[in-house]
């Protein structure tokens, strides 16, 4: 399998960072720990040095405050991105985010906006353990006035970053942990997507399409070229799952036939089942086969010794491509 090096995630969202703190004035950071630490994954490091406490702010270990003073900071017209240390703590954020943040400005009438970012990392694959390694971004995504964003690689953090601070309503980042510090990636397809917010095909195919999204799109990539002498495996990798881009999903479907949905979130009212609906209600005539899931099952994330049992792996996404193209 091909390798390609690139610059890590999180020295990618750093670099963003600072750039969009440069170019703006409004901009600000606020989260636990991400000024004199330089955060849980030191992804905000040397920025508070750079930029100052007032840019940069340690927040109290409270993320419904975190929430609560980014909704009144966008509000006044600046442009606050947050840091929630861990997936698995952002629950008590919920209610800012729902009943507030995506809600004043259908609640104004459109008068005020709330350019507002949320970056949480996410995922297993590390060792950690509940609450430290969960996949929820299915939670947001079905809230209206909420846009969901999963990159894979610094370049689409990058986009997604400069995009999420002019769109005026909330936007939720989740950023893989596992990817943070990973240099090496499977080779990816050059084309760029259509917009900021569509799909990317990062490896084109004709017999099957795997859609998919963050961390996992890795080990997707490493099964499609490892069946390539079998199999012709095309990946689309989602970016945004809210709003979903079907377009680039079904046209896809119409050239490969067979769709494989793969995600990291539980399988049970997931990403995925959305997009098997979606595809089965207006792309039924393209399909060959029917839809497939892969992803691990409704349950709590497991103690780290045993998470490999429950994330979906490399071996996992060959066999099912096999199944479906047998």
């Amino acid at each position: 399998m091909t390798t390609v090096q690139s610059t890590s995630l999180a020295d990618r969202i750093n670099t963003t960072l600072a750039d969009l703190l440069e170019e703006d004035p409004r901009v600000l950071l606020l989260g636990e720990d991400i000024g004199r630490l330089g955060g849980v994954f030191r992804v905000t490091r040397g920025l508070r040095e750079r930029f100052g406490a007032d840019r940069v702010r340690d927040s109290l270990l409270a993320e419904s405050s975190i929430i609560g003073q980014a909704v009144g900071m966008a509000m006044s017209g600046l442009v606050p991105v947050c840091e929630i240390q861990f997936d698995g703590f952002s629950y008590p954020a919920v209610n800012q985010l729902v009943t507030q943040a995506a809600r004043i400005g259908d609640r104004c009438n459109g008068q005020v906006t709330v350019n507002l970012v949320v970056r949480i990392p996410t995922g297993g694959g590390f060792r950690g353990v509940e609450h430290h390694s969960e996949s929820n971004d299915a939670l947001f995504a079905r809230v209206p006035g909420i846009s969901v964003a999963c990159p894979s690689t610094g370049e689409d953090a990058a986009q997604i970053l400069r995009h999420a601070v002019t769109l005026g309503s909330p936007v939720v980042m989740y950023e893989p942990i596992r990817l943070y510090w990973r240099r090496d990636t499977p080779a990816r397809a050059p084309e760029p997507a259509r917009s900021p917010t569509a799909a990317r095909v990062v490896r084109r195919g004709t017999d099957l399409t795997v859609a998919t999204y963050g961390a996992i799109s890795h080990e997707v990539l490493q099964a499609a070229h490892a069946l390539s002498a079998e199999v012709d495996v095309e990946v689309v990798d989602l970016r945004w799952v809210a709003p979903l881009d079907l377009d680039t999903v079904l046209e896809s479907v119409a050239r490969t036939g067979r769709l494989l949905i793969v995600h990291e979130g539980s399988k049970d009212v997931g990403i995925g089942a959305e997009v098997a609906a979606a595809v089965a209600e207006h792309g039924f005539d393209s399909l060959r086969a029917p839809i497939r899931r892969l992803a691990p099952a409704r349950r709590g994330y497991p103690p780290a010794d045993f998470e490999a049992e429950y994330l979906i792996g490399v071996q996992d996404i060959k066999d099912e491509v096999l199944v479906m193209t047998r």
